[in-house]
C-alpha cells in the first residue's frame, strides 16, 4: 500500500507545512513571528468565545480549525459590518443568511449566527470535499466558484484559484496563514491532498468512499489501523487514502489528526476505547510497540 500512496502521491507532496500539487504550492504566505503573534493574541483575547465557537464545530463533527474563518472575517467582533454589507462574526452577506432561516437583524448574535455558519460550512463541505475550496465558497459563493471550476476545467483550487476574485485568493491565503498560527496548516493540507487522492482511488464509484464528506478527529500511535478498519467494517487501503501519510505521522510525533467519512466518523468515536483496548492487546501479542 505504501507502494501505491508514493505513486499516487507523483506530483502530490507533502514537504512539512507546504502541499506540493503538480509543481504549485499551497502553503502558508506569512510564516513571520509578528504574524503568528497577531492571530494568536486575537484568539487569547477571545477565549470564551472561541471555546464556544469550537464547541459548536465539534458537535456538528466539523474540525476546530474553522473557528479560524471568523478570526480572518471579523476578528470575533460581532458588531463589524463590511463595505459589502457583511454582519457579525462570521460576515454573513442578508441572503445567506435568509437562506438558513437568519433574520438580518440577528446575524449580530453570536449564538444564532455561530449555528448558521457551521450548517452552511457542513453543507459546503459536503459539495467540495476540502476546507480550501469552502473557505473560498464561503467568501465568494457557490456560484462563482462553479464558473472558476468551468473556467479552468477542474475542481481542484490549485488549477481554478486563478479565475476566482483576487479578494478570494487573498482570503484563503489568511485562511492558510492563521492555520499556521495555529498549529493546524498541516491538517488542512492533509485534508486537501486526501481529497485528490480519494477522486483518484475512488473515481470509478464502486467503492463506498466515493465523494464521502471526512470528518476529523485525533488518534495515538497506540491505535491499529487494521483493527480500526475491521472495527467499521472498510479496508486498510481506504483508511491510508483517507489518511495520507499518517503512518509515518504516528511514527514520528505519537499521534496525528484522522479522518473518517462523516457516516463512519459516529461509530468509530463510539467504539474509540474498545478499538484502542483491542490495538494495544493485539499489538502486544504481536510484539509491536505501539
Amino acid at each position: 500500500m505504501k507502494t501505491i500512496v508514493r505513486n499516487i502521491f507523483t506530483g502530490i507532496m507533502l514537504f512539512g507545512t507546504v502541499a506540493l500539487v503538480n509543481g504549485q504550492f499551497l502553503a502558508a504566505s506569512d510564516t513571520s513571528e509578528s504574524s503568528v503573534r497577531k492571530y494568536q493574541g486575537i484568539i487569547n483575547s477571545n477565549k470564551d468565545l472561541v471555546e464556544f465557537i469550537e464547541q459548536l464545530l465539534l458537535q456538528k463533527g466539523l474540525p476546530k480549525h474553522l473557528r479560524n474563518l471568523a478570526l480572518i472575517e471579523s476578528h470575533f467582533d460581532k458588531n463589524i459590518t463590511s463595505g459589502a454589507g457583511a454582519v457579525g462574526v462570521w460576515q454573513l452577506m442578508t441572503a445567506h443568511a435568509n437562506q438558513y432561516g437568519l433574520a438580518e437583524h440577528q446575524r449580530t448574535d453570536v449564538y444564532k449566527s455561530t449555528k448558521t455558519a457551521v450548517i452552511s460550512l457542513a453543507n459546503l463541505y459536503k459539495k467540495y470535499n476540502n476546507w480550501v475550496t469552502v473557505v473560498a465558497a464561503y467568501n465568494c459563493g457557490e456560484g462563482n466558484v462553479a464558473k472558476a471550476m468551468q473556467a479552468a476545467g477542474s475542481s481542484q483550487y490549485h488549477e481554478f484559484y486563478k479565475y476566482l476574485p483576487g479578494e478570494t485568493v487573498n482570503h484563503v491565503k489568511k485562511y492558510l496563514n492563521a492555520c499556521y498560527a495555529t498549529g493546524e496548516l498541516q491538517s488542512v493540507l492533509n485534508n486537501y491532498n486526501s481529497a485528490r487522492i480519494n477522486k483518484v482511488f475512488f473515481e470509478d464509484g464502486n467503492r463506498k468512499a466515493t465523494g464521502a464528506a471526512l470528518s476529523e478527529t485525533e488518534i495515538n500511535a497506540g491505535f491499529s489501523l487494521s483493527v480500526i478498519a475491521d472495527e467499521l467494517d472498510v479496508k486498510v487501503d481506504e483508511i491510508l487514502a483517507w489518511n495520507p501519510g499518517i503512518t509515518e505521522e504516528l511514527q514520528r510525533k505519537g499521534e496525528s489528526s484522522f479522518y473518517l467519512p462523516t457516516d463512519l466518523m459516529p461509530d468509530f468515536l463510539l467504539r474509540k476505547n474498545k478499538i484502542l483496548t483491542r490495538s494495544i492487546k493485539e499489538n502486544a501479542g504481536a510484539g509491536i510497540q505501539p
